[in-house]
This record gives structure tokens, C-alpha cells and sequence, in this order.
């Protein structure tokens, strides 16, 4: 006889409960965080073809340039590279297409708002699944100056210094 935890376990798992559990990461735009101010992040569904997922799964991303425009009431997501799929022939799509952005009207009319009133830009921060589905993080960014860029490389030497410091000194 199965004790009632483990019937509650199975119910929950049969309904999808479990599937939105973990992100597993495909791909991040470190870049990003180095270049520019993050200002506000938003999830958003990708529209993919098959093949596309498949190399996904694999790993073979990249966000270095990718940014997002809205055209026509629409997100798409510009530059990103996804790799062809090696089982795959005729069905590869282009690597660099555009790729729409599944988000709510809403979301796109804010979204777009922003980016005109504020001279903001949009990137793609990551790309990972969240259960079976491909999702991308995306970020409203303003533009980091020469001297917003050093102050943390500046900061992070002086922390690396101090730590040897204070090995040297144990030993």
C-alpha cells in the first residue's frame, strides 16, 4: 500500500507541477552585464523551429550580439546565433534569423515605451528551458561610460590583492 505522501508526489508530478522547477541554462550574455546598467528583466517565450531546439539542447548558442527591436506590434529577437543542427539538412533555418518573442500585448506596448522614452535598448540576458520550453531573459539596459566600466574592474583588483594579502600573512 502506497502512503499518502508518495500518491500526493505522483499526482503532482502527473499534473506538471514539477516541470517549471529548475531553469537549465543554455547559454548567458556576460557581455551585457559589463557593457551596460540592467534596469528591469522580463521572460519571454521564443518561436523556434525544430531543429533550432534540438542544437539548443546541445548548447550551441550565442548572445554576444543579439538585441531586441519591436516591428509591427511584434518582439523579435535580432542576432542571436544559433548553431545548425549537425543531424539536420535542409531543415536548418538561417543562424542569425529573427526569431519572435512570445510575449502579451501588453507586455510588447511597455516594453516598447520604454525603449522610446528613456533611449533604453532591450538584450537578450540568457537563453535556457524552463521544463520543455525554450525561454529567453531579456533586459531593459541603458549604456555604461568608460568610467563605469573601470570602477568595478578597479574594485575587484584591489579585493584580489587583499586576499593574497591576507594568505601571505597566514602562511
Amino acid at each position: 500500500m502506497k502512503s499518502r505522501q508518495e500518491r500526493m508526489e505522483r499526482a503532482a508530478s502527473a499534473r506538471g507541477a514539477d516541470k517549471n522547477a529548475g531553469k537549465r541554462p543554455i547559454a548567458t550574455n556576460r557581455k551585457a552585464f559589463h557593457e551596460y546598467f540592467v534596469d528591469e528583466k522580463i521572460e519571454a517565450g521564443l518561436a523556434l523551429t525544430g531543429t533550432e531546439v534540438k542544437s539548443l539542447r546541445d548548447g550551441k548558442a550565442n548572445l554576444t550580439d543579439g538585441y531586441v527591436a519591436v516591428e509591427k506590434g511584434e518582439a523579435w529577437l535580432h542576432n542571436v546565433h544559433i548553431a545548425p543542427y549537425d543531424a539536420g539538412s535542409w531543415n536548418n533555418p538561417d543562424p542569425k534569423r529573427k526569431r519572435k518573442l512570445l510575449l502579451h500585448k501588453r507586455e510588447i506596448a511597455r516594453l516598447q515605451g520604454k525603449i522610446q522614452a528613456k533611449g533604453a535598448t532591450c538584450v537578450p540576458l540568457s537563453l535556457y528551458f524552463k521544463g520543455r520550453h525554450a525561454k529567453a531573459e531579456i533586459a531593459l539596459v541603458t549604456g555604461k561610460k568608460l568610467y563605469d566600466k573601470r570602477e568595478p574592474l578597479r574594485r575587484r583588483e584591489s579585493d584580489k590583492e587583499a586576499r593574497q594579502a591576507i594568505k601571505r600573512n597566514r602562511s
